[in-house]
């Protein structure tokens, strides 16, 4: 198939599975997407056992085969995204509560890849599977940063306080960042044996972090002064799409975070650039443009990411390898958010903070696209298995609960913190 035979079957199945949901079913849009994903992987299943040969399952295999889910999501889809994210997001509320959104995309990123990696470790020692140190901790460093493009699905039904909805949305908008340095180290020590240096990490996440904020604010403040001296709201969207996708490149030129750099842009021109905009129809167009965007590119994103049971070696006798990752990482998340959700307790009386932040710690597609980025070994096939059933159970139960869970905690659930 060619790239726009590609492209019209993909539009359409979006089309058609978002007005079923929006007529019948009403799930979270993501929920939707990559349930429909999987459901029709698992019908042409099916149909490849009942009825042989079957050219559906063969076809559509080797069509998302060919569609390298990593490079459509990091290198395709990533940027753009989180740009869009970044536009939706409340500034002043972000700089409010900096200190607990850089602590944990930080050191939460970097405390949950050691518990969820050596816990992983030890378990599967001790079952037998013999996963080395090196695989377990790059599971634990692509896992453990928490997804923008869930989250931000996740806080569109407003559920959560203005205190700790925008932890959640900042963590996740710059979380990546770091996790992907990190997840650079423990990939590299499991495909050569080469022993992460700390201080070395440690440096090289300053650096992309740090030059990839102020790369996105630079950029954005300078496209924000120019468009204060047109009204053109045609122009006006295009410079906000060269933003986007231009900080994203300049980043990976200048080895910087790409992600970062897109979110930071998005943010600033979300609270300062487009609110400056001389044209009242500019700031329409453009955040009506990117309402689209994001709700277009996050459904594809998801229907693929179902698409990916066509490629996945599934071992049921991994299984037990499944739950303790996805326990490992609750447990890590509950760990390093119970310090602020203690804060914000006791500080904002906000009833079952850490409830909320490990809940609405949702991972999602980008963790997948990483784990699909490791280098072949015997142990790949298991750390893809366990990525996605995360995954999965993040998007799906975790999804669909965290705004029930949220709702009666804020109604007045239990005196957890």
């Amino acid at each position: 198939m060619t790239l726009i035979q590609i492209s019209a079957l993909v539009l359409g199945l979006i089309t058609v599975i978002g007005w079923l949901n929006a007529r019948f079913l009403r799930l979270s849009p993501s929920v939707a997407m990559l349930g429909a994903g999987m459901a029709g992987a698992l019908v042409l299943l099916v149909g490849q056992i009942l009825i042989r040969p079957f050219w559906g399952f063969n076809d559509v295999g080797a069509l998302v085969r060919r569609l390298d889910f990593t490079d459509t999501v990091i290198d395709g889809m990533l940027g753009f995204l989180l740009f869009a994210g970044g536009l939706q997001v409340d500034l002043a509320e972000i700089r409010k509560r900096r200190i607990a959104i850089w602590t944990l995309a930080t050191v939460g990123v970097l405390a949950s890849t050691a518990i969820v990696g050596l816990g992983l470790w030890w378990v599967a020692r001790a079952v037998g599977m013999g996963l080395p140190l090196a695989w377990a901790l790059a599971f634990g460093a692509l896992i453990s940063p928490t997804d923008p493009i869930a989250v931000l699905g996740a806080m569109r039904q407003g559920v959560v306080s203005r205190r700790l909805g925008p932890v959640l949305l900042g963590e996740a908008l710059f979380n990546d960042g770091v996790g992907f340095v990190v997840f650079t180290t423990a990939a590299a020590f499991a495909a050569t044996g080469a022993v992460p240096r700390p201080l070395l990490m440690a440096g090289t996440i300053v650096l992309e972090a740090g030059g990839g904020l102020v790369l996105g604010v630079t950029a954005a403040a300078l496209v924000a002064t120019a468009l204060r001296q047109i009204d053109d709201a045609v122009v006006e969207v295009t410079a906000t799409i060269a933003l986007a996708i231009g900080v994203y490149v300049a980043a990976g030129l200048l080895h910087l975070s790409g992600p970062i750099a897109a979110a930071a842009a998005g943010l600033w021109m979300g609270g300062v650039g487009v609110r400056a905009s001389r044209s009242e129809q500019g700031r329409r167009y453009i955040t009506v443009f990117w309402d689209v965007v994001d709700q277009l590119l996050n459904a594809a994103l998801f229907l693929l990411l179902g698409l990916q049971v066509f490629v996945l070696p599934f071992r049921w006798s991994e299984i037990d390898l499944w739950l303790t990752g996805l326990g490992l990482v609750l447990a890590a998340r509950l760990l390093v958010v119970a310090p602020w959700g203690a804060f914000f307790r006791i500080r904002n009386e906000e009833r079952g903070a850490s409830l909320v932040l490990t809940w609405g710690g949702l991972r999602g597609a980008v963790s997948f696209a990483l784990a699909l980025s490791l280098p072949q070994s015997p142990y790949r096939e298991t750390v893809l298995s366990i990525t996605f059933f995360v995954v999965v159970f993040s998007i799906v139960v975790q999804g669909l609960t965290f705004a029930p869970l949220a709702r009666w905690l804020r109604r007045g659930g239990p005196e957890a913190g």
